[in-house]
């Protein structure tokens, strides 16, 4: 998530956008000058921020920006005039997007590049922490799905279900999950 693109059809501010962004943690800026070529980029990089400077070249840009907060997990920032700042507000309101308007304030461009970045590393922790907690579950599911096959052909009780698959375990030593898919491949067949 290193990556920024900025969408703009004047080079000049898009120069000035890298210019701001460039002392910050991103190594890769890419460019794009319409939103068809953004959506274009977004499907082959996933891009930390994207900085768009409407009007674009072929839209004016909120479809681009809601698009963009809808479907990836981009910071958005959407940079406008002053007499277009309520309709942008409108437009994007719920989806997420920093709107600044011309001229841009630096510092306060630069803090909210660096408050997008600091958010996305928080939501890159949790969705880690939530991808683990799923497969815990899924191991969980797995596990009494082979406690309920040994105590439907074996006869086992749960407690005796539980002992043979960590005894299992232990003994070949591979992991409780591993035991109960042997397990139920063996029966599942």
């Amino acid at each position: 998530m290193d990556s920024v693109l900025i969408v703009s059809s004047c080079e000049k501010t898009s120069a000035l956008f890298e210019e701001m962004i460039s002392a910050e943690r991103y190594r890769c800026i890419d460019k794009a000058v319409s939103a068809d070529l953004a959506r274009r980029l977004c499907t082959q990089r996933e891009y930390g921020l994207v900085i768009i400077n409407t009007p674009l070249a072929d839209e004016f840009g909120y479809s681009l920006t809601t698009g963009l907060l809808r479907e990836t997990s981009s910071g958005v920032i959407l940079v406008t005039d002053p007499d277009s700042e309520q309709t942008a507000v409108s437009e994007t309101a719920g989806h997420g997007a920093m709107i600044f308007t011309r001229p841009v304030d630096r510092k306060m461009f630069v803090r909210i590049v660096r408050f997008i970045a600091a958010s996305q590393d928080r939501m890159r922790s949790i969705r880690r922490e939530n991808l683990m907690l799923h497969k815990k579950l899924d191991d969980i599911k797995i596990i009494n799905r082979a406690k309920a096959i040994l105590m439907q052909y074996l006869s086992m009780t749960e407690q005796q279900a539980h002992r043979y698959l960590e005894k299992q375990a232990m003994d070949l030593r591979i992991t409780r999950v591993e035991v109960a898919k042997n397990l139920l491949s063996t029966y599942d067949s």
